[in-house]
């Protein structure tokens, strides 16, 4: 039963991590993109950087959701072969 806890609580963390990752990385990468990257250094106007910083918030929920795929994946088939030995 221990175990099986164990396997939750590291379920669960695992998702919480990729819940914050998921809220303030495609946020964060928006803001600071658009500002500092596409105006700042680029000097691209604000209609355009509003345009290519949604891209990069889109290519980091993206990330954002393969890293979770990989992870879960990773979990899932270490617990089964845990529980295989078993």
């Amino acid at each position: 039963m221990a175990k099986n806890e164990g396997s939750l609580t590291s379920t669960l963390k695992t998702l919480l991590v990729f819940t914050a990752l998921m809220i303030t990385l495609p946020i964060g990468l928006y803001f600071s993109s658009k500002s500092y990257v596409f105006e700042g250094t680029l000097g691209l106007s604000n209609r355009d950087s509003y345009f290519y910083a949604a891209i990069v918030a889109v290519v980091a929920v993206h990330v954002v959701l393969a890293l979770f795929v990989y992870v879960a994946w990773n979990e899932g088939s270490r617990q089964w072969r845990e529980g295989k030995q078993d």
